[in-house]
């Protein structure tokens, strides 16, 4: 434990995800970007390092350095690595500050249970925050993309993170049908690896499948005959010593169908549960995508295709829910209407 922190002027928002952590403080902004990656020494009981610095340690430690996500598919798994993690954060954020204790917003998946609820409240008291407010962070995503979440309108919001998918269909400042699938980026980047491991009998990291899904994402090229190759190192599983191979982007992208296709079957599950009036609105709001999944290149055109509705990326998809946490910072009526709503 690293013991309270005390913040200067202005309250925050936290969204606390298995790939990433954002910090926004209020007046500020955005003031914390890292990932949400702790690493241990075992010999010590030191911590080694936090967010990015740990994330650069990530299969390359040795055995006695220890880096891991304290989250995992959103939800917490070890709490004690996640509190310090969060210390951490917040005391870089707030370096330096007066003694205020500030109100924290956090955004907390719609299926965690009282007794996490209950953890994370005291954890982010005992890193020094003065209340906490746990918000759903499938509404808290919608007033982050612009969604009018008090307005009785219906708007699909899909927010792609990197443990799970959260498909929510939000009206009258609450969420009328909610479904989660653990089908996200990190999805995509394990489908890749599988890929490679079978076709090509090259073992990658998950640094490695990241860049190479970055790279080609999921949309057909204009030029049907384009199909570029792409070069790919890694590990011969069968040789047993450093390989090359050249994957067509073909290939990457007949590999994600599987997890999008996972994704696309959730918003349609979700969509059959409407009513016809919501069946409506949402035919002439569309879907919001959100999340750092939804920027796989061509993934809005997939969804749009698939679930036969428009769809729009949002404009920050990656800091959807922070942003919209910051939002309920400022407006404390709008607050207490969405808190009511968070069991």
């Amino acid at each position: 434990m690293l013991g309270h922190v005390f913040f200067h002027g202005g309250n925050l928002a936290i969204d606390c995800g298995t790939a990433n952590t954002f910090i926004f403080a209020e007046g500020r902004g955005v003031v914390v970007d890292e990932a949400s990656v702790v690493a241990f020494n075992d010999t010590t009981g030191q911590l080694e390092a936090v967010g990015n610095a740990a994330k650069e340690m990530l299969g390359r430690t040795p055995s006695n350095i220890r880096a891991e996500r304290p989250l995992k598919h959103g939800v917490i798994k070890d709490f004690n690595a996640a509190e310090i993690m969060l210390t951490h954060f917040v005391r870089r954020a707030w370096h330096g500050g007066r003694r205020i204790r500030p109100r924290v917003v956090v955004g907390v998946p719609r299926d965690m249970t009282q007794l996490e609820r209950r953890a994370v409240r005291n954890s982010l008291k005992r890193a020094g925050a003065a209340t906490v407010h746990l918000v759903d962070e499938a509404l808290a995503a919608a007033l982050g993309t612009g969604v009018r979440i008090i307005e009785p309108v219906g708007h699909l919001v899909v927010d792609v993170g990197s443990g799970t998918t959260d498909v929510a269909l939000i009206s009258a400042g609450g969420i009328v049908h909610w479904n989660s699938v653990p089908v996200a980026s990190d999805a995509f980047d394990a489908a890749i690896i599988q890929h490679l491991r079978n076709a090509h009998d090259l073992l990658v990291g998950e640094r490695t499948a990241e860049q190479i899904k970055i790279k080609v994402g999921c949309d057909e090229p204009s030029c049907p005959e384009a199909d570029p190759i792409l070069v790919v190192k890694g590990h011969d599983v069968v040789l047993g010593r450093p390989s090359t191979a050249f994957v067509r982007h073909a290939e990457i992208r007949a590999a994600l169908g599987e997890p999008i296709d996972a994704i696309i079957l959730a918003i349609r599950n979700t969509l059959e549960q409407a009513s016809p009036e919501l069946g409506s609105d949402i035919l002439r709001t569309g879907i919001v995508l959100t999340g750092g999944g939804a920027l796989l290149s061509g993934f809005d055109k997939r969804v749009a295709q698939g679930v036969g509705l428009r769809a729009r990326l949002a404009d920050n998809p990656l800091y959807s829910v922070v942003l919209g946490e910051g939002r309920l910072l400022s407006d404390s009526e709008l607050l207490r209407q969405v808190e009511q709503r968070v069991a």
